[in-house]
């Protein structure tokens, strides 16, 4: 496979480089808010009592801390894969995947010069019907061929039996800002796990521009390799070498929350912008991994991501290369967040998954 591997930072990705892992011995479910009671609905809505704030669904917490300076230099890579695709061969696993994910992306192509119907999750979080119609083509797919998985989505929630081996998470329309306003980049992103780790993922991402869109499908299954439009894909040289940030161009995002983990990413990205060709914030993190994969982009990192933004794109670059200039100033960064009270040590999961953590 290629590339960086991610250190999940309390929702959030680091995609870099030399990072010891830890995993928690046993997944926990844990309140986002410290709430003492935990719910886990069938289906979540913005206003049910257990809504996307207070929903401990799989973050795929990918680590267990962040490491300090001294941990730096443990050479301990866990690979984030799936050993395998459990019982489904991968090629007729991917197979389904891409489908889902190109069907998703007709509806959005279909919808991309139109005038778009815009409500809103929050202040500035928005939502379109094409992202529901999307996410209905594409639990059509999923349903159709494998209907005893189940299925975390963006729109939807969770759908289907708990106690199955294989998890669907799905982001209908990755950078819906993006789409509402014509801009590009944006994508359709649908990753399966199997017992809580990544085994097979496709992402569609439009590219072009209002009038001239097109796409190009990205797709990777574990131990498999990543492809894009069926061509194999590496990471770029520059990005194994641990003292070259300043001859990469780096990607970044931030959330709709502006609290301390965005200001503490402001600041890195001031920093990065010093010291580097150059940090790009393009909107939309199955985009910028999909960027990491194809060897256009060096790395990436980003705090507060959700399942359905990252379990695709972490597939797609599951090997380790080195950027140490980069950790040696987010670790500081992400263990200051973590003295404020910001938890980075448990696993996120919908009650009664099963994983092999």
């Amino acid at each position: 496979m290629n590339s960086i591997i991610g250190i999940e930072m309390s929702r959030s990705l680091v995609f870099s480089t030399n990072i010891p892992l830890k995993f928690s011995q046993k997944p926990i479910s844990f309140s986002l808010f410290n709430h003492s009671k935990l719910c886990v609905p069938q289906r979540f809505s913005e206003n049910s009592q257990c809504g996307l704030q207070r929903f401990q669904l799989l973050s795929m917490k990918l680590a267990r801390n962040v490491c300090t300076k001294a941990a730096l230099s443990e050479m301990k890579y866990p690979r984030v894969a799936a050993s395998s695709t459990g019982p489904i061969p991968p090629s007729q696993l991917i197979q389904v995947v891409e489908t889902a994910a190109k069907t998703g992306a007709e509806v959005v192509m279909d919808a991309v010069n139109k005038p778009r119907n815009i409500t809103y999750k929050g202040l500035t979080d928005l939502v379109t019907d094409t992202d529901k119609m999307s996410e209905a083509a594409i639990l059509e797919v999923g349903r159709r061929n494998f209907g005893d998985h189940l299925i975390l989505g963006e729109e939807g929630g969770i759908i289907g039996d708990t106690l199955s081996d294989y998890l669907w998470c799905i982001d209908p329309l990755d950078g819906t800002t993006n789409f509402a306003h014509g801009y590009p980049s944006f994508a359709v992103s649908v990753g399966v796990l199997f017992q809580g780790n990544p085994a097979a993922a496709s992402v569609v991402e439009f590219v072009g521009g209002p009038m001239a869109w097109n796409t190009r499908t990205f797709s990777a299954t574990a131990g498999g390799g990543a492809f894009c439009n069926g061509q194999k894909i590496h990471a770029s040289p520059t990005a194994q070498v641990s003292d070259h940030v300043e001859q990469s161009l780096l990607v970044t995002g931030f959330g709709y929350e502006h609290d301390d983990p965005w200001a503490t990413n402001i600041e890195l990205f001031k920093e990065f912008t010093d010291v580097s060709r150059g940090v790009r914030r393009l909107g939309a993190a199955a985009v910028d991994m999909c960027h990491v994969a194809l060897g256009i982009v060096e790395a990436y990192w980003e705090y507060r991501l959700k399942p359905w933004d990252m379990a695709a794109g972490v597939l797609m670059i599951d090997l380790i290369v080195f950027i140490m200039q980069l950790l040696e100033r987010i670790a500081p960064a992400t263990e200051k967040l973590k003295s404020k009270g910001i938890d980075f040590s448990l696993w996120y999961k919908p009650e009664n998954y099963r994983t092999d953590l």
